[in-house]
């Protein structure tokens, strides 16, 4: 129990910079309570056959943390649920070790049926704040799903999901925009293209451009060092590009 306790507490650290000391992990986390009271009290008690005793230490779990697992979901390893205000976790979902969830996400169901209804999230898996991932569909590993988007699909180990409802990029479209969003010092898998926000369209259209205008920027520069200029490496030089230097050789 201890060991289990102690890895938990090591994932708060290495994935939230705002963590300082153990003693402020362990009183001040409400997602490391509520995956602790889970696992080791209502997830053991339903496991046993004590439905309704495991649903009301649940409840009373939900009414300290603002997170709702339901006893009967199957929570991983080193999983970690950031802010965790507003996190409902259904009966039949399954969290896989190493995920992440932030604040407002749902894994809801979609039927009345009885049987697996809720999601599956495979290990390494990033939910965004507030995304609703909805039905018995799977999340492959490592992938990711950005904010508020409403998941009804399956989404492909490694994969980006975004927008409502969610479209996964996959490829050299995901590859291209995420690369060039991160040279502009922000990620861009929060914002999908097919939001009707003009900002979020003028953001998505900024990205691209910039990242057409590199890709010409290094056959340029590639052409150049064919002919026989020397111009350093071309990728080096398209994120440190100097139209001033530039001018200077075609001179």
């Amino acid at each position: 129990m201890f060991d289990r306790l102690r890895e938990d507490i090591a994932v708060v650290f290495d994935r939230d910079p705002a963590a300082r000391t153990h003693w402020e992990v362990l009183t001040c986390y409400p997602g490391l309570h509520a995956l602790v009271w889970h696992r080791w009290v209502p997830h053991r008690l339903w496991g046993w056959g004590f439905r309704w005793f495991a649903r009301w230490l649940a409840h009373w779990g939900r009414f300290l943390t603002g997170i709702e697992i339901h006893p009967g979901a199957v929570i991983g390893r080193r999983v970690f649920i950031d802010h965790g205000m507003g996190v409902v976790i259904g009966e039949t979902a399954i969290v896989g070790d190493d995920c992440t969830l932030y604040h407002g996400v749902t894994l809801g169901g979609t039927s009345w049926n009885k049987g697996k209804r809720h999601p599956t999230l495979d290990p390494g898996v990033v939910i965004g704040a507030g995304a609703k991932i909805l039905g018995p569909i799977t999340v492959g590993e490592r992938a990711k799903v950005g904010s508020n988007a409403v998941v009804v699909r399956d989404v492909p180990p490694g994969a980006t999901a975004v927008g409502i409802p969610a479209r996964v990029l996959v490829g050299e479209e995901a590859k291209r925009r995420e690369d060039q969003a991160k040279r502009m010092g922000f990620s861009a898998y929060g914002l999908s293209q097919d939001m009707d926000d003009p900002m979020v369209q003028a953001i998505h259209r900024l990205v691209d451009h910039a990242a057409a205008a590199d890709a010409r920027l290094e056959a340029l520069i590639a052409q150049l060092q064919r002919d026989g200029l020397e111009c350093g490496d071309a990728k080096a030089t398209a994120d440190g590009f100097d139209p001033r230097r530039l001018n200077q050789m075609l001179e």
